[in-house]
């Protein structure tokens, strides 16, 4: 594991000068963010030692290094998924080179089923805390201290300082976000009413296929995580209709300015 992880951070090394941070992952149709970045070097994941490879629309498969408001950023246009066949241990691998690599803290976003009567589809949720519901664990097997304590505390899971400047940044931009916690599933399918349900009653106000893995391997690195869910559909009650990926990467599109003005602000921020 060790191993893997220096040869791919070392890899990545070999291609810039920049000295990274701020990791970015970007979830279903919010890679145009990608876009804004300014590149300095743009690879292919199969071009990356060890890397997995991402198979569904809507994740391009790229790492981009660069500056984003003139900060230097480490961007992942498309993630890797459970339900891909993946474990969770190479779905977060990118968590760890990026650890390798420096970062300290890591935007992580995704699109989510709404379960919050409050929201509406192509709203913003900043996570304040999550439910992970994956019948595993990405920290399973043999602990590696290099890479982190065998018993990581999970008490602060999403910073609670980054959520404040979230709020400050909602203010000044009008951006309406709203807070709560995120239900991690395996996927593929979508819920049923009933599950939807279900995981409102535990607590959660938004469900989605991805995150929590890679908040749990971030903080066991070490790093800060502050997450945004882009509500997609809705899984409420007298709201639940029919859905399609593509329909989850128009909706995200969609609230793609709104995004980038959170990203953007949150970026300069920590780089400042």
């Amino acid at each position: 594991m060790l191993d893997r992880i220096q040869k791919s951070a070392d890899f990545i090394k070999s291609k810039s000068s920049l000295d990274f941070k701020i990791g970015i992952i970007l979830g279903s149709g919010l890679g145009n963010l990608g876009e804004e970045i300014v590149a300095e070097c743009t690879l292919n994941y199969n071009e990356i030692p060890n890397f997995p490879v991402s198979t569904v629309e809507g994740h391009s498969g790229k790492l981009i290094l660069g500056t984003l408001e003139g900060v230097p950023v480490i961007a992942l246009q498309g993630r890797f998924h459970y339900y891909e066949g993946y474990s969770l241990q190479e779905t977060t691998f990118p968590v760890r080179v990026f650890k390798a690599l420096g970062v300290e803290t890591l935007l992580l976003s995704n699109a989510s089923g709404g379960l919050d009567p409050a929201q509406e589809i192509g709203d913003l949720m900043v996570l304040t805390d999550h439910l992970h519901l994956f019948p595993d664990n990405p920290l399973r097997g043999k602990n590696y201290t290099e890479l982190g304590p065998r018993f990581p505390d999970m008490s602060d899971p999403y910073a609670s300082d980054l959520i404040q400047k979230a709020k400050e940044i909602s203010e000044k931009f009008e951006l309406g976000l709203h807070y709560g916690v995120y239900a991690g599933t395996t996927g593929p399918t979508y819920e049923t009413p009933a599950e939807y349900k279900y995981f409102r009653i535990i607590g959660a106000d938004a469900v989605g296929m991805s995150t929590t893995a890679e908040t749990i391997v971030a903080i066991h690195g070490g790093m800060k995580v502050f997450a945004v869910s882009v509500i997609s559909d809705l899984g409420i009650e007298g709201k639940i209709v029919e859905i399609s990926h593509e329909e989850v990467q128009e909706v995200a599109a969609k609230a793609g300015p709104k995004f980038s003005i959170l990203f953007k602000e949150m970026v300069k921020f920590l780089g400042a």
